[in-house]
């Protein structure tokens, strides 16, 4: 019986690709006590296995929390397989607004003690009386309320690159430092204010509106779906968004835009940008912002330190990350010394600059190619690829695109290329071509030859 994954990302997205089918991103929880989380956990790997559904789930005794990748056309299999669960009837399944195929690239379900880490021991605490929920519309209207007050109950790498308008945005890392956070700045308004809070996909402040009931708050309020059905409502109902900027996702995207407002800055040189990105370094890993002009220059890294250490050979970056533990580091933008243009906490509502129009997938669609081949290897320091030819050959002089999820289509012409480690004007299939690069590439990358 199989209850772990058995391809490596690279082969997933290989076989994702060869299927050619749409793929939905998904979110959804459920708070309920759940006596066996073990057992639940492997009969929920099993079912979704078959369904070819990937993403990363937790359960605990406290129920489940999940982002899912999952073929359009097994969906409704999907959802018959959380119904047999009697507190998962009819539960909502938040759609992402923009789309990804390979958002995620493998299926973990994970046993955990709490859904939503929250550092309390208090056995008085019951999770499940919770605040009203707000539609879109009604959310806006409260917001318009002088004796509303409203709370981003996610942390400051989510909250600078979008939030909304007006809302206490607390400077923190994780969920847990928010409650005592948020609970002393408001103690004198557990009568008179209405709090009012938000988180993306509804979890955070499903519980968050709970513990601020059992602190005795009296009219608590919650966003029904978290920012990302309030996306889907507010572009469904032609209703105003009161949010700016982009929603940050827990996927290989790392935001899915929802207004055309730029609300932050690339962290090394200032200039507007929402873009998060992972330093290159692998023994760093940071989360920051980076433009596109700073991720060239600086080859994705957070430093000069960490640029330097991507072109060390792979054996001595091991040696140098031997036993060093990043945990939760990587998501510290906003304490990074590295980094000179860090605003966390100092969050505006103003629009930076607007965001640029993506480009017509029609265009894409315009170039006439062919597939000939796949990345096989990269090599860090002296930046070169390697391909397999599989169906076409390959001379100089052919302009060529590679292409991949992270990559993302780059073209170039071939001006000089190695065959079978000896330098050639021609590779045929079968052939290993090696060829220097000014981008680097991963091993699920395609190798097409552009026709003109």
């Amino acid at each position: 019986m199989q209850l772990y994954n058995t391809l490596s990302a690279e082969e997933r997205a290989e076989l994702i690709d060869q299927a050619g089918k749409q793929r939905l991103t998904l979110s959804f929880y459920a708070y309920a006590k759940i006596e066996d989380p073990k057992q639940f956990r492997d009969n929920l790997f099993i079912e979704w296995n078959k369904l070819d559904a990937l993403g990363r789930t937790y359960v605990a005794k406290e129920g489940i929390n999940a982002q899912m990748s999952v073929p359009a056309e097994n969906i409704e299999a999907f959802r018959e397989t959380l119904e047999v669960y009697d507190f998962m009837k009819n539960i909502r399944l938040n759609v992402a607004v923009e789309q990804d195929d390979h958002s995620f690239l493998k299926l973990t379900v994970k046993v955990r003690d709490k859904i939503v880490a929250d550092g309390l021991n208090d056995e008085t605490f019951d999770v499940t009386n919770i605040g009203v929920h707000l539609k879109a519309k009604e959310f806006n209207q409260i917001l318009e309320d002088p004796n509303t007050i409203v709370v981003d109950f996610r942390n400051h790498y989510e909250s600078e690159i979008g939030h909304f308008k007006g809302a206490i945005t607390p400077d923190v890392e994780t969920f847990r430092e928010s409650l005592p956070i948020i609970n002393e700045q408001l103690q004198n308004h557990k009568e008179d204010k209405n709090l009012v809070m938000y988180c993306t996909g509804g979890i955070r402040c499903e519980k968050a509106s709970a513990y601020f009931k059992h602190q005795g708050f009296k009219n608590v309020f919650q966003l029904e779906g978290g920012i990302i059905n309030y996306a889907k409502q507010i572009k469904e109902e032609g209703i105003e968004s009161k949010f700016i900027g982009k929603n940050f996702v827990f996927d290989h995207r790392l935001g899915e835009r929802i207004t055309d407002d730029i609300v932050s800055q690339c962290h090394q040189c200032g200039k507007p940008c929402d873009n998060h990105t992972n330093c290159e370094n692998e023994g760093c890993h940071l989360l920051f912002i980076q433009c596109d002009e700073c991720k060239a220059a600086m080859e994705n890294c957070c430093s000069v330190e960490c640029q330097e250490i991507i072109h060390m050979s792979l054996v001595d970056q091991v040696k140098l990350r031997r036993g060093v533990k990043n945990g939760n580091m990587i998501f510290r933008k906003g304490k990074s010394d590295k980094l000179l243009f860090k605003h966390s906490g100092e969050l505006s509502d103003t629009s930076l600059a607007i965001a640029e129009k993506p480009k017509d997938i029609r265009q894409k669609i315009k170039i006439k190619k062919v597939l000939i081949g796949k990345a096989e290897h990269y090599y860090v320091k002296a930046a070169v690829g390697l391909f397999i030819i599989e169906n076409q050959e390959v001379t100089i002089g052919d302009k060529i695109l590679i292409s991949g999820s992270t990559t993302g289509n780059e073209e170039m012409v071939i001006e000089k290329m190695f065959v079978n480690g000896s330098e050639n004007t021609i590779a045929k299939i079968g052939d290993k071509v090696t060829m220097s690069l000014p981008f680097r590439i991963r091993l699920s990358d395609k190798l097409f030859k552009i026709i003109s």
